[in-house]
């Protein structure tokens, strides 16, 4: 499997944290809005609504992997994608210092997507109240559109992968990445957020992730020199 698969799973399972606060309060609210007789039911709720969200990321995923695949085929080089390589070996920095909590330039990328949001949000309260389980499937694909910097560091690798089929995949494994924390909201929610929001733990791991950026963005200027 591409490394970039790896690095995909590694960005959402380092960033849980960040997907708790961004996404663990709605996770948590639609199992305490079900109904009393199905609260049995709460842990098909919570898998419905992530498979919709990783959905939704697949779908992302598939969209630009394929629109940049095509853009590279057509101009018959492979330089487009190296540039946009580099462009995602920055963003992977980007991230990792976020992460590492050096700098917070990843919440300014954040609000490009409030624009496109506050169109989509709406349609996800006229869900609710979920009825049954397979209502959080819909409810869960809305959110997987939510403005997350998370998510548009990861899109960087997925627009670079060469297909729509490896674009699809590279942001399933960032989705499977995040499962572990989105699936613990409820029991386990708390040990496992403390475990996140260790300050050592999160830099520890971002400095991994920075690492991976640097040596990629290496590569991607020697493919262009």
């Amino acid at each position: 499997m591409n490394i970039d698969f790896y690095a995909a799973f590694i960005i959402g399972l380092m960033g849980a944290g960040h997907c708790l606060g961004m996404c663990g309060g709605v996770a948590a609210a639609l199992t305490m809005g079900m109904p009393t007789q199905q609260q049995h039911s709460r842990w098909h709720y919570l898998l419905m609504y992530n498979t919709g969200r990783l959905l939704s990321y697949m779908i992302a995923g598939a969209i630009i992997g394929g629109a940049f695949a095509g853009v590279a085929s057509l101009s018959g080089s492979s330089y487009p994608l190296i540039i946009l390589r580099l462009f995602a070996a920055f963003m992977m920095i980007v991230l990792a210092l976020y992460l590492g909590q050096w700098w917070q330039g990843l919440t300014k990328i954040e609000k490009f997507g409030q624009v496109i949001w506050k169109r989509i949000a709406p349609k996800a309260n006229r869900l609710l109240p979920l009825r049954s389980p397979l209502a959080a499937l819909p409810f869960g694909m809305v959110w997987g559109w939510l403005p997350c910097g998370l998510v548009y560091s990861t899109l960087s690798w997925a627009a670079v992968s060469g297909s729509l089929m490896s674009g699809s995949l590279v942001m399933l494994a960032f989705g499977l990445g995040t499962l572990p924390a989105m699936l613990a909201v409820g029991g386990l929610a708390s040990q496992l957020k403390q475990l996140l929001s260790n300050l050592y733990f999160k830099r520890a791991n971002a400095l991994l992730l920075l690492g991976y950026g640097i040596h990629t963005g290496y590569i991607a200027i020697n493919q262009i020199m």
